[in-house]
C-alpha cells in the first residue's frame, strides 16, 4: 500500500484521487465516485466532497492509497 502525504489536515475526494495521479481530471475523479468505484477505509463512497484525514485508506482502479499527513 502506498502512502500518499498531503500536507494538510484534511482533503477531499476528489482532489485526493487527482492529487495522487489515480484520476487524470478532477472530471475523471468524480465520474468514478459517482458510479461508486471508489471506496475509502473499505466502504463504497459516492461523495466527491468526503473529507479524508491521515490514515484513511482509499480503494480505486485496483490500487489502494493511505492517506498520510
Amino acid at each position: 500500500m502506498k502512502e500518499i502525504s498531503i500536507g494538510t489536515e484534511n482533503i477531499e475526494l476528489g482532489k485526493f484521487l487527482k492529487f495522487s495521479g489515480i484520476a487524470q481530471s478532477g472530471g475523471q475523479a468524480k465520474a468514478w465516485i459517482e458510479e461508486g468505484l471508489v471506496s475509502v477505509n473499505g466502504q463504497r463512497e459516492t461523495r466527491r466532497r468526503k473529507k479524508l484525514t491521515p490514515g484513511d485508506t482509499v480503494t480505486c482502479e485496483g490500487r489502494t492509497l493511505r492517506v498520510a499527513p
